[in-house]
């Protein structure tokens, strides 16, 4: 039998049962067992997790548990410099590429109005998220913590809130997207690249207030989707707002 104590920060704790949150846990082990199993059987997704101490020392997922162990367990750090010890995920891409699971629909359209790439549609399957993680190396977003326990999976964010504005506010601050807001760059509906065109190449697919108001028209290269500069603009506009004035997005 193994006798350990361990203790997850910040957080983490929101994973965890409310009597085990924010203080030492002692935990007793039949046999010993990877950190990466051993975090995860309290219902923590190892991609929430970027530095393990053990006795004093930074760890990585693969060490086994010994018995007298001591463990800590921190979140992913944005604001300190923990360079020297062993970071558990990589940091943030220059252009993040995500794929969204088949109930992030609002958060997917939201995050193409800004610019982002998000691989999303209404059926996607967990293989096809999956893949598209592994293979393509995008960012998994999905409420479901089972997917993200995959070992396979090493970039992916579990979202807490059920609220579309609420979950784009806890992506655009997990991985400090604020300076990469990129509007009128991809079509909300595909996730196609968006391109400036006259108005009369797209006239004919004009309302007649749109034809007669405004000027400005940009078309979706994969779908054919128009968009203008009119309700749109404003939407993003406000959108963009809120989110750089550390507002909740609605």
């Amino acid at each position: 039998m193994l006798r350990i104590t361990i203790r997850f920060y910040e957080e983490l704790n929101d994973f965890i049962r409310a009597d085990l949150r924010k203080r030492p846990i002692e935990k007793t082990l039949a046999q010993t067992t990877a950190m990466k199993d051993l975090i995860e059987s309290f219902g923590i997704p190892h991609t929430e997790v970027d530095l393990i101490v053990v006795n004093g020392e930074s760890s990585g997922f693969e060490r086994r548990v010994a018995d007298g162990d001591k463990i800590s367990v921190y979140p992913v750090f944005e604001s300190f410099d923990i360079s020297g010890l062993t970071r558990l995920q990589q940091r943030p891409l220059r252009n993040l590429r995500f794929a969204a699971d088949c109930h992030l629909g609002k958060l997917a359209e939201k995050m193409r109005l800004l610019g982002f790439d998000v691989e999303y549609h209404n059926h996607i399957t967990d293989e096809e998220l999956f893949n598209a993680v592994v293979d393509h190396k995008k960012v998994l977003l999905t409420r479901d913590r089972r997917l993200l326990m995959r070992k396979e999976i090493d970039r992916g964010y579990l979202l807490r809130s059920q609220l579309p504005g609420e979950q784009l506010e806890e992506v655009i601050g997990r991985f400090d997207l604020r300076e990469q807001l990129q509007p009128f760059t991809r079509c909300a509906k595909c996730n196609g690249i968006l391109e400036r065109v006259e108005k009369e190449a797209v006239f004919h697919l004009l309302e007649p207030k749109t034809k007669l108001y405004y000027k400005d028209f940009f078309q979706c290269q994969s779908c054919r989707q128009v968009y203008w500069q009119g309700s749109h603009l404003e939407k993003i506009q406000a959108l963009i707002d809120k989110i750089k004035a550390g507002q909740k997005p609605s």
